[in-house]
């Protein structure tokens, strides 16, 4: 059989080749992670022109330097309100937050709550791989209780955040959790967190051999992939408050909110700037806000079971 030499990578319009390879440790999940957010860009038709992909510190923050697109490495922590700030100055940009789960949901807990409140129009990747993994193994918010880190020794203690349950109760759009097992259905999400209008998120959840598998008994690259398809269990409109996840258990997967579209936070900011909407009384005013903002109404559903 003829072996043909490709000329191009179908990614090359996406990715700074001459910064290839990579940093990230063998078995990572980064690489799926952002090959997944790539082609999903590619699929949607977004102009990497028009694109701006902003990260925070961490393994997950050294993908802004892949993208062959506008990227900012921000301090840690400070991912999302740069992105806020960006997205308000020039809402026509499409604007992802890429990033962990120890820089967004630690150091950055405020900044994303409020950003899911205020139903910014912007999609975050949240890299949730239980640790801190470059700045040296420690527990992160989401590290699974009992599980060995280097400030945990012993075992977690401290319960872990439900990133669906947290983002949704919050008031993001568009909530959904995906496996790098799932590469497929986690691209497909992707793409419909970049359409969709408000603050979007996918948690992504992605193995870390290095600094939390060879602790927890998954040194193997393959060994948290496996663990993923053992333990994960796909689920349509599950409950997000029903998106714990507990050592050595089943864990849900798949779309946990997907709220219908409603005034985003710069929609509100560009109504600020009509001077015939400033001339109304308060009382329109009031009446105008309160009719376009219907988060909780969607969510008692939900965890009603009525959607």
């Amino acid at each position: 059989m003829p072996i043909h030499k490709a000329e191009h990578h179908p990614l090359d319009a996406y990715l700074r080749t001459e910064r290839l390879p990579h940093v990230w440790c063998p078995g990572c999940g980064l690489g799926i992670a952002l090959g997944a957010y790539l082609r999903a860009l590619q699929n949607v038709g977004f102009d990497p022109q028009e694109t701006v992909m902003v990260s925070g510190i961490g393994c997950s923050g050294r993908a802004a330097g892949y993208v062959k697109m506008d990227s900012f490495h921000t301090t840690h922590g400070r991912a999302i309100p740069f992105a806020v700030g960006l997205k308000a100055a020039r809402p026509e940009l499409n604007v992802t937050v890429f990033s962990g789960d120890g820089d967004l949901f630690s150091i950055g807990g405020n900044h994303i709550l409020h950003a899911a409140r205020r139903n910014v129009n912007i999609t975050v990747l949240a890299i949730n791989n239980y640790v801190y993994g470059m700045t040296g193994g420690q527990l992160a918010p989401t590290t699974p209780e009992s599980s060995i880190t280097t400030t945990s020794p012993y075992g977690n203690i401290e319960s872990p955040f439900n990133i669906a349950g947290l983002m949704a109760v919050a008031g993001a759009s568009y909530v959904a959790r995906w496996t790098t097992v799932h590469e497929r259905r986690l691209q497909k999400s992707i793409e419909k967190a970049l359409t969709k209008r408000g603050f979007s998120i996918v948690e992504i959840m992605s193995p870390c051999p290095t600094t939390f598998g060879r602790r927890n008994n998954m040194r193997g690259i393959v060994d948290s992939m496996m663990y993923y398809k053992k333990y994960s269990v796909i689920k349509e409109h599950p409950n997000p408050l029903d998106g714990v996840i507990k050592p050595g258990e089943k864990f849900i997967v798949g779309e946990f909110m997907d709220a219908p579209d409603e005034p985003t936070f710069e929609d509100k900011l560009e109504e600020l700037k009509n001077k015939e909407f400033l001339k109304t009384s308060q009382a329109d005013r009031t009446t105008w806000i309160l009719e376009h903002r219907r988060h909780l109404e969607t969510l008692a559903k939900i965890i009603g079971g009525e959607q």
